[in-house]
């Protein structure tokens, strides 16, 4: 029996889950799922980090959180990207030119 290989990493996984290509978020809960961000401690904390790895001074800790940072943010953007064409989707049914 023969394997296909796939893509294996946790952002590749989670853009098969969500299919972020196909629409089919109602316009409101993409509206809610559009507003969402991280907060400013977070925000705060992801540029420390970066600035960190840029220096070249991670401790091995701090790498794996900027990783954890980094899939959540991945996982915020195939969301996202699926709350999006779900309200393009919707605003060319309804013949809004948007």
């Amino acid at each position: 029996m023969s394997r296909t290989l796939v893509d294996a990493n946790e952002a590749s996984i989670l853009k098969r889950v969500f299919r972020p290509d196909g629409p089919t978020f109602s316009p409101e809960a993409a509206r809610e799922l559009l507003a969402l961000d991280f907060d400013q401690v977070d925000k705060d904390r992801m540029r420390e980090l970066s600035a960190r790895a840029r220096a070249g001074t991670l401790t091995t800790e701090e790498d794996a959180e900027a990783g954890r940072y980094e899939l959540v943010g991945h996982l915020l953007n195939i969301i996202q990207s699926k709350a999006r064409r779900s309200l393009n989707e919707f605003r060319k049914g309804q013949g809004d030119p948007r």
